[in-house]
């Protein structure tokens, strides 16, 4: 059988397209980070930053989301995103952990 180049050009657009919707429906199921997760517990993560134990945690400064962390794998604009210390979990935007950085 003999493909032909209009052919395959259409089976590789549909391949394609198919990986990047499974990447965005991947990123979108993720499970939200529960603060009560045993790692988050020992990172000191808060969903809401202004909510950090600043007195355990004298790193944290005002300002500091995982939005603008260097480790957040999302958009500043959404309201979760991954994050490369809590694997497939979705961190919140608005949220802190002692492992910020933004370098």
């Amino acid at each position: 059988m003999t493909t032909s180049r209009r052919h395959f050009l259409l089976l590789s657009v549909s391949a394609g397209s198919s990986l990047v919707l499974a990447r965005v429906a991947f990123a979108d199921s993720g499970a939200k980070l529960s603060e009560g997760d045993p790692q988050a517990l020992a990172l000191g993560y808060k969903e809401d930053a202004s909510k950090v134990d600043t007195a355990k945690f004298s790193q944290y400064a005002a300002g500091q989301t995982c939005g603008t962390c260097s480790l957040f794998q999302g958009k500043a604009t959404d309201a979760y995103g991954g994050c490369t210390l809590f694997g497939d979990k979705q961190v919140a935007t608005r949220g802190w952990c002692s492992s910020y950085t933004n370098m």
